[in-house]
């Protein structure tokens, strides 16, 4: 009986032969002439730079590159564990692949994301013509038809990236209602952790989490509005950089907020989302959010400096690092080897505000007003919507006419968020909740900690750590720091787990606004002491076997 993967394999190579028998294009058999299994990486870790070097070296090529992490996918996404990470692939993803594998050859590689697939969030647009959709995970979206590339996107293609496909996602970026479980959409299902069976993924970044954890994918971006992209970072065991607001372009992003809204990458190391923010930041004329950073935009890959943490002073808010025991000790053990690097932890170091912050209410205004506005906005921008909706009240309407495919009982019923913003105005009220934003979280916040204690950054348990950055604006990066131990019992999963055995957690380096070049520094500097990332696999059916030899044809000499 023919494998299914095999099948697979077999109907896209024919099909990316026939792309080529044409008049106007001409390609040559896609693999290396040499190689051995033993000089191929292992997808489940393999840095971007570990496969821009087999590419380099002609090892491999991007073609085999794309093959086999489609196949990866097709074995864990909607089979096996199912854990719906990747709504959809790049129909054009062969053909693009070829065409970099040529001009590699041709003229040499644009970047070190040269050939190398990335998944982005089905949030960020991608040209229609290409074949895939942008819908945010909902129905509502599918057929329409985007103006351009998102700004992120068309960095990433400039730099001769393939974007391998679209990443699930919490539908609307989980603002469609605050009750939904974590990675549900109506398009994209419900993704599911890779670490325990039904796990909590978290979210809204939830396929870019799950996918690149297993390696589906190089890397991926996420957005992070108030924690979606650090905290399924956290979760899946990855590197996650929310930018500060400005650094990344939200151009072409489906939004919830123009005010706190972020593009950032997830990784599975930070040298790797090094690399990919330093492609992806940079002004762009279609934000004006971006127009103000300091230029120049860093390469921050020269930020991975081993010895980063000798002399720096680092701060622990304490008021906001929660109550799990795991978590904290594993958190604590962390504070004693950044002390073995050279760094002075200050502890506590607690925001002047710190009272003001747990109660206040003022970003759940912000943000409900500003996703009428700003989902609007971006609907009026669409060339064509083929379901007709033009505003959040049209929205609402659809998923109430499909609620067979959007309000799906039991688990998924509510739009609670869209009903509460489409109530909203910009009001005098609104405008408050702005200022108290700012003053909360930068100036009384985050900037005044960092000044009274004398601080470089501040350190928190990933979980914990969205809310004042997210208000402020600013950046945070989160590694891995541990897993849950083999005694947690787990809890119920409705319909997902959200405690369990092995469900990863992450440490947080947070500071001021465009301070990304130190804080990478000082993740990198730890991940390197550490690797806590390797010191547990996702469970064994999440694991995708498919990998390079699998695809290239053997060669003998």
């Amino acid at each position: 009986m023919t494998h299914p993967v095999t099948t697979f394999l077999l109907f896209a190579w024919v099909s990316f032969l026939r792309y080529f028998d044409r008049d106007d294009v001409s390609v040559t058999a896609p693999h290396a002439s040499h190689w051995q299994s033993t000089d191929l990486p292992d997808l489940y870790e393999a840095s971007i730079s570990e496969l821009q070097k087999g590419l380099d070296l002609g090892r491999f090529t991007s073609v085999d590159l794309v093959q086999t992490y489609i196949a990866r996918i097709l074995e864990v996404n909607d089979q096996g564990p199912s854990l719906h990470a990747v709504i959809e692939t790049n129909p054009q993803g062969l053909a693009q692949a070829a065409a970099l594998d040529a001009e590699r050859k041709l003229t040499g590689k644009r970047s070190g994301l040269h050939g190398i697939p990335i998944l982005v969030k089905d949030n960020i647009a991608t040209l229609h013509e290409e074949g895939m959709n942008t819908t945010a995970g909902s129905f509502a979206l599918l057929g329409s038809v985007v103006p351009r590339d998102a700004g992120v996107a068309a960095k990433l293609r400039a730099a001769g990236a393939i974007i391998l496909g679209k990443a699930s996602l919490s539908e609307w970026s989980h603002f469609r209602s605050l009750d939904l479980p974590s990675g549900f959409s109506g398009r994209g299902s419900q993704a599911l952790s890779p670490y325990f069976p039904q796990g909590d993924p978290a979210g809204s970044s939830s396929g870019s989490g799950v996918a690149t954890a297993i390696g589906l994918a190089a890397g991926s971006l996420g957005t992070d509005t108030s924690g979606s992209i650090i905290l399924p970072s956290s979760r899946n065991n990855l590197v996650g950089i929310r930018p500060t607001v400005g650094l990344t372009s939200r151009a072409g992003v489906i939004p919830i907020s123009s005010h706190q809204d972020t593009v950032g990458p997830m990784c599975r190391s930070v040298a790797d989302a090094a690399i990919i923010l330093s492609v992806i930041a940079g002004p762009d004329p279609l934000d004006n959010y971006t127009l103000v950073q300091p230029e120049p935009v860093p390469d921050f890959t020269k930020a991975l400096q081993k010895h980063a943490l000798k002399g720096v002073r680092l701060g622990v808010p304490r008021l906001f690092q929660g109550n799990d025991m795991n978590i904290l000790a594993a958190f604590n053990a962390s504070l004693e080897i950044m002390k073995e690097l050279g760094a002075t932890i200050v502890d506590p170091a607690d925001f002047p505000d710190a009272d003001e912050l747990l109660v206040s209410r003022n970003s759940t205004t912000v943000l409900s007003v500003d996703l009428k506005v700003d989902i609007n906005n971006y609907l009026a921008e669409l060339v064509e919507v083929p379901t007709g909706v033009k505003n959040l009240a049209d929205l609402i309407t659809f998923n109430t006419q499909h609620a067979d495919i959007e309000l799906i009982p039991p688990y998924y019923t509510s739009q609670s968020q869209f009903i509460a913003s489409q109530a909203t105005e910009v009001n005098a009220s609104y405008f408050e909740a702005l200022a108290m934003d700012e003053d909360l979280g930068r100036t009384r916040g985050i900037d005044a900690t960092l000044q009274q204690f004398d601080l470089d950054a501040l350190l928190l348990p990933t979980s914990f750590t969205a809310g004042p950055a997210a208000i402020a604006g600013y950046p945070v990066i989160t590694v891995p720091l541990g897993f849950q131990p083999d005694s947690v019992i787990p809890t119920p999963a409705t319909p997902i787990t959200a405690l369990a055995p092995g469900l990863p957690f992450g440490i947080s380096f947070m500071g001021t606004a465009f301070s990304e070049f130190k804080l990478i520094s000082y993740a990198f500097a730890y991940e390197q002491r550490t690797h806590h990332r390797l010191g547990r696999r996702a469970f064994p059916a999440a694991v995708p076997q498919t990998q390079l030899r699998d695809v290239m044809p053997s060669k003998e000499g």
